[in-house]
């Protein structure tokens, strides 16, 4: 096993991989980026193009001969490729068991054979399904999620403390709240945004808007991520990350109304849920993360007016 080598990240160029990537090449690493480039852009990591670094493999996970290679002498892989959009999932059911499910297998299976001794993964809150416990903790049971994106996710986390068990690999599961930040290609800010520049007088929101979540900024999250790594180390790590407290769709959508001037006008498509496995109300326990070392920052609407402006001046500019 090689504990000094380089690190591989998967989905490294996109809105979470290529702040991650940003800090671990920051740390002196040498780094290995796999993506598709479906969702992750390539001017995402322009910025270290010419670091000698950083090496970047556009390749799909489905095909693991296109990149099978990238794991020898690596010393961890940060496993975030996935399908982002819950609700593609349930239109084509495939999509999340083999960009998902088997894809973190392909990845697992790699990771075993070059005997890369460390995996790192991006799960969701979404594994809780609709939990009866707020704030929801890491051991709430049983999982029972809501949408196929939810249960690739879950099974994900399966093959990962199964093979952390079966083959000595240190894991760490990571179950983001909503995470947000200038770079987004999807999510409800970023959806706010693109429908206010189809049709600037009227915001659709889906759902009645009372559902509330939890939402962290993206460096925020590789920030915990990144300490947890260092000061957990048993067989299976799992940690909840959020914030101790959640915003409202209906407060999201008027903050961004008032952004562009307030003139639009809010209409609910109406029901508790915004589509078919969206869960509705969600609020994570993050005492296990917090007793690393760890508190966000920004509370949730914090972290929300933030985005805001940042997603304005990067659109005006």
């Amino acid at each position: 096993m090689n504990n000094d080598g380089p690190t591989v990240v998967t989905g490294g160029a996109g809105a979470i991989g290529h702040i991650l990537v940003d800090r671990l090449l920051a740390r002196g690493a040498k780094v290995r980026v796999i993506d598709n480039f479906s969702s992750g852009r390539r001017d995402h990591l322009a910025p270290h193009r010419r670091n000698p670094k950083l090496s970047v493999v556009e390749a799909d996970l489905r095909r693991p001969d296109t990149y099978r290679d990238q794991f020898r002498g690596a010393s961890s892989v940060w496993h975030l490729a996935a399908n982002p959009d819950i609700r593609l999932g349930t239109a084509e059911p495939s999509v999340d068991l083999e960009q998902g499910t088997m894809s973190t297998f392909r990845v697992l299976e790699a990771a075993r054979a070059y005997e890369v001794p460390k995996v790192r993964f991006s799960s969701s809150s979404v594994v809780y399904g609709y939990p009866t416990v707020f704030p929801t903790p890491e051991e709430y049971g049983p999982l029972l999620p809501q949408s196929q994106y939810g249960a690739a996710k879950l099974a994900s986390e399966a093959l990962l403390s199964a093979f952390a068990y079966s083959y000595g690999i240190e894991t760490h599961v990571f179950r983001f709240a909503n995470i947000i930040g200038p770079r987004m290609t999807h999510g409800v800010l970023y959806d706010f945004f693109e429908k206010l520049k189809a049709t600037p007088d009227r915001l659709e929101v889906l759902g009645d808007g009372r559902q509330a979540k939890s939402y962290l900024r993206t460096e925020e999250c590789v920030d915990a991520m990144l300490l947890a790594t260092e000061r957990a180390r048993e067989r299976v790590n799992v940690f909840n990350l959020g914030t101790t407290d959640r915003i409202s769709v209906r407060e999201i959508a008027e903050k961004v109304v008032q952004a562009h001037g307030g003139r639009a006008r809010i209409e609910y498509t109406g029901g508790t849920t915004g589509w078919v496995g969206d869960v509705p109300q969600q609020l994570l326990a993050v005492e296990r993360i917090r007793a690393a070392g760890w508190t966000a920052q920004r509370t949730s609407a914090e972290a929300v007016d933030f985005t805001i402006a940042e997603l304005l001046r990067a659109r005006s500019g």
